[in-house]
């Protein structure tokens, strides 16, 4: 009940009215039956901004730090994300990924919509990252078709570490569902996965035009900070 309050009572018509979304390939998007929908991820808004506009209810995996924080604040961001029908994943190792997938497959045996990010965090800096291969797993063991979805404009309507959004307009890219049906029975082949999520990325990067980057967000991340940390331990003699 609350999604459905938030979506169109709420929180929707606000994101509408923000942002004017321009929507593009809507009708790729299957009216019934179970389906991921895999887009890139530019910011905290594409969580609420994708649900805002899509005729059908869809359930994202959202990162357990959601559901987990300390404090009052903490409460409400889970209580807020529990009720908006978002399921919680630890993304802490590989055991975590596969509780992962299993949730997202109960969501698919109901017949529903998923919504995933292949790159698994959001991008630091606009680009678009390598894939990680959970979304293949899925959809191979599942059967079901993977509609990518492109979000642009949303990094810079809320880049990292902004709390709110700033008024700019955004517009949602859905392309052709990819059938991966030809690959049944071979979710277990490594090969496979990575070309599967390959084909997967580059459906999303046709349809987002952004600079793509061979490497897991993640890993460029973490290489990022530990400049940063780099430069502040060792910080550049003065000339002369």
């Amino acid at each position: 009940m609350f999604y459905y309050l938030l979506k169109y009572v709420l929180l929707g018509p606000l994101l509408r009215l923000v942002f004017r979304p321009r929507i593009e390939g809507l009708e790729h998007v299957p009216a019934s039956g179970a389906a991921i929908v895999a887009g890139n991820h530019l910011s905290f808004s594409d969580h609420f901004v994708m649900p805002a506009i899509l005729k059908r209810r869809i359930t994202f995996l959202a990162k357990a730090e959601y559901f987990t924080g300390p404090g009052i604040k903490g409460r409400l961001t889970a209580a807020f994300f529990r009720s908006a029908g978002q399921i919680p994943v630890d993304r802490s190792g590989k055991e975590a990924g596969q509780a992962a997938i299993r949730e997202g497959l109960g969501v698919l045996r109901k017949g529903e919509l998923l919504g995933i990010y292949p790159e698994g965090t959001r991008s630091h800096d606009g680009r678009l990252y390598k894939g990680k291969v959970g979304v293949a797993v899925m959809a191979l063991r599942a059967g079901v078709p993977v509609v990518p979805c492109a979000m642009i404009g949303t990094f810079e309507a809320q880049p990292p570490g902004k709390t709110l959004p700033r008024p700019h307009p955004i517009a949602i890219r859905f392309g052709k569902p990819l059938d991966f049906s030809r690959y049944a029975g071979m979710e277990n082949e490594k090969a496979i996965l990575r070309a599967a999520t390959d084909e997967i990325m580059y459906a999303i990067l046709t349809l987002s035009e952004q600079e793509y980057v061979d490497q897991y967000a993640a890993a460029a991340k973490a290489e990022q900070s530990e400049a940063k940390g780099d430069r502040r331990r060792f910080p550049r003699a003065p000339l002369g």
